[in-house]
């Protein structure tokens, strides 16, 4: 096992790892922008180096630097986290090349599965199921035109070479066709480097599954009950479930077959994710491969008992697998997520920026906070909005979504916006209650309609509790109120 890793990412995920890598006996190294002097991940592992900076370009996304940090500090080995460089094949390769291990897949993995449109060839070689689209990436609007023609509208313009909805476009009819390639190709360019795209025919009302895999270099591949991740906006997550109230063990067994066939071909080695669009016939189809960790890892955590970064360590030290397959297929009990992004839900789910300037966390059973922000964090302009995820557990579905309700009414985060009034818009509403919805909620359930209270007793009341409970909190615990 490892003796120091140096964690090339910032936030919550960096928490997360060190917390996992500090169990383990492993010493921890942090990096920092300069806009992240103060920030909390700084403090969570063993020692920190500046890496200079505000932007990711100049910081998180710059190899040379991340390489220099691990050497002076003797780490053994680097864990990418998510976003930044972790789907980065040639960081992957520039790290072990300098002799350290990179935890996660092979640099070969990455550019075979990380892009796209060779992921969707191997998955069609393999006969797994593909929605009908274009023959590997378009370069041109002819050739856009020609593909549209072939399989119809709606169809979806995709970014080859990353994800989290970046460099993707729904086109629902042939004049938006021009404007909306040339977006997609520009945002793709901007986000990964690599302008190139490719189209699938848009599936309707479809749901979003994925299959967390693991796989270690004895050529053992496992795979994982479904994450359900329907709920999104901009093509982005919001909320996840694990399982879906809309896959059978029938149907589970069947996509987390094809995830593990898909893995096992491309000669992939630690954790990574395949994800899948679920017609409302039952049919599936393949989307892409996530070469990383996800965001939403801790759902299945929670209903597997499994440490997927632990998990991640023993596989990029040689380790094999000693979990089975018929160990981890069957979920128990039911998680779901809340992703708590500093985001303007009643404007178009647009960044908000500001100080934190109060945050109680709810605990209780059952319920798991993954921050990565403290009261006086500063929210910028610089990263992704997301700075915390709430994650609950329950022996039912019904239970999990009152256990979540009841921690959203006590999650308290004042000084930016967030996405916690959608959530609870999300959970108590009859789509998802029932379990009947898509990727099309926020289109078809959710309405920018801003709160207001205009009772003036009850916002007096409501500022008389505040000062209260701001005065007890202040106040020397050796003074009482008379």
């Amino acid at each position: 096992m490892f003796s120091k890793v140096l964690i090339a990412n910032r936030g919550e995920i960096a928490i997360r790892i060190a917390r996992t890598c500090r169990r383990l006996g492993i010493r921890t190294v942090a990096v920092y922008s300069n806009a992240d002097v103060h920030s909390p991940h700084v403090r969570a592992c063993d020692e920190a180096y500046p890496i200079g900076g505000t932007t990711p370009r100049e910081s998180y996304l710059v190899i040379e630097k991340i390489l220099d940090v691990a050497r002076r500090s003797g780490a053994d080995a680097i864990h990418p986290g998510y976003g930044f460089l972790s789907e980065n094949d040639a960081f992957a390769e520039a790290v072990e090349s300098s002799g350290l291990a990179f935890i996660g897949p092979s640099p070969d993995a990455i550019r075979l599965l990380g892009d796209k449109t060779a992921a969707r060839e191997l998955a069609i070689e393999l006969g797994v199921p593909v929605a009908p689209g274009s023959d590997g990436a378009v370069e041109s609007l002819d050739r856009a035109r020609q593909v549209a023609e072939r399989i119809g509208y709606p169809l979806l313009i995709k970014a080859a070479a990353g994800g989290g909805g970046k460099g993707m476009r729904l086109v629902e009819r042939s004049d938006d066709l021009s404007e909306l390639f040339e977006s997609a190709q520009r945002e793709a360019l901007a986000a990964f480097g690599d302008g190139r795209v490719f189209i699938e025919r848009y599936i309707v009302r479809p749901r979003h599954i994925e299959i967390q895999v693991l796989a270690d270099r004895h050529g053992t591949v496992i795979y994982f009950p479904e994450r359900e991740c329907s709920i999104q906006r901009r093509h982005q997550k919001v909320i996840e479930e694990s399982p879906s109230p809309a896959v059978s063990a029938d149907l589970r067994k069947r996509i987390g077959e094809a995830a593990a066939t898909l893995v096992q071909a491309a000669g992939y080695t630690n954790a990574g994710t395949v994800e899948f669009l679920l017609d409302a016939d039952g049919s599936f189809y393949f989307m892409e491969v996530n070469t990383r960790l996800q965001v939403e890892h801790p759902v299945t955590e929670m209903i597997t008992g499994v440490d997927f970064v632990e998990q991640q360590l023993r596989i990029a030290a040689g380790e094999p697998l000693q979990l089975r397959q018929a160990e981890v297929i069957e979920p128990r009990g039911h998680a779901i997520e809340c992703r708590i992004c500093a985001e303007d839900v009643f404007n178009d789910f647009l960044p908000d920026t500001g100080t934190v300037r109060r945050l109680i966390l709810p605990e209780g059973e059952g319920i798991r906070n993954d921050c990565g922000i403290e009261e006086g964090s500063v929210v910028s302009v610089y990263y992704d909005p997301m700075v915390a995820k709430l994650i609950a557990w329950a022996p039912t579905r019904r239970e999990c979504i009152e256990r979540m309700l009841d921690a959203l009414d006590r999650y308290v985060i004042a000084g930016v916006r967030t996405t916690i009034p959608f959530c609870h818009h999300v959970l108590r509403s009859e789509p998802f209650q029932s379990g009947d919805y898509s990727t099309r909620y926020v289109s078809e359930h959710w309405r920018y309609e801003e709160p207001v209270f205009d009772d003036p007793q009850l916002l007096a009341a409501l500022a008389a509790r505040a000062y209260d409970d701001y005065t007890r909190r202040r106040m020397p615990p050796w003074i009482t109120k008379a």
